[in-house]
């Protein structure tokens, strides 16, 4: 069996003296494992560095298999990504997110989320706010999606700033005004089509956001927590945007 897919390096990790394990999120097969002959060397080393988009030959006799990649540089963004502290942990950080979904299971969108997002975290702003809805669509691809096109109590789509930590669901100032002691912020970018950067404060409000309902809904009930990479990120970039934290 094979088949041909463009990947994403999430992982790799050294199996024997010369060869790796690589693992990709691809585009048409989710996310995948497989061996890399001399994955290990020098020669193999820069391309199989997380961030990094490459063509994928995946080969193995049952379906079931591990299975072994061969693979060609599309992109080799890494490099370019060293150099910026929040980019290092954002990846880190994605990488963690996305090795919440099933192995195998395709998640095209987030596969072109994700090659969005690697292709424009040289601004530390822009980067925040797609790391924010990334991790509202992993909230959607693990089938804890959040309603915010409309207020709970009372149906209307204007004036949204708030969201209900029991259903997921935005609140208009209104109707939650009596509860906003008990009701979570809602950034003006996550619930309206908003032109220009988010400020720090909206940031720091969508990092809360998402982190809420991963944490109670998707990383509790599996015993695990946010990796490091995360709180790094987040202060990383409240260096460049002060209140994003």
């Amino acid at each position: 069996m094979h088949w041909l897919d463009d990947g994403i390096v999430l992982g790799v990790r050294k199996h024997g003296e010369a060869n790796a394990i690589l693992e990709l999120m691809t585009r048409e097969h989710g996310r995948h494992l497989g061996l890399v002959r001399g994955g290990a060397g020098s020669r193999m080393r820069p391309l199989l560095q997380p961030g990094n988009s490459l063509r994928a030959i995946w080969r193995a006799r049952l379906d079931d298999q591990l299975g072994s990649y061969t693979v060609e540089g599309l992109n080799l963004r890494a490099g370019a990504l060293l150099t910026s502290s929040h980019a290092v942990y954002a990846v880190t950080h994605l990488a963690a997110l996305a090795r919440l979904l099933p192995e195998r299971d395709p998640h095209d969108v987030v596969y072109d989320s994700l090659e969005s997002i690697l292709n424009s975290l040289d601004d530390p702003a822009t980067a925040a706010a797609h790391v924010v809805h990334f991790e509202m669509q992993m909230l959607a691809e693990l089938g804890f999606g959040l309603d915010l096109m409309s207020c709970a109590a009372t149906g209307q789509t204007d004036d949204l700033v708030y969201v209900s930590p029991k259903s997921g669901r935005a609140v208009s100032r209104e109707a939650g005004e009596e509860w906003r002691d008990r009701l979570l912020a809602l950034p003006a970018f996550l619930a309206e089509d908003q032109h220009g950067a988010p400020s720090g404060v909206d940031i720091g409000r969508g990092f809360a956001l998402t982190g809420f309902f991963l944490s109670r809904y998707v990383l509790e009930p599996r015993n695990l927590g946010f990796p490091d990479a995360r709180a790094h990120f987040i202060a990383a970039i409240s260096r460049v945007l002060p209140n994003a934290a």
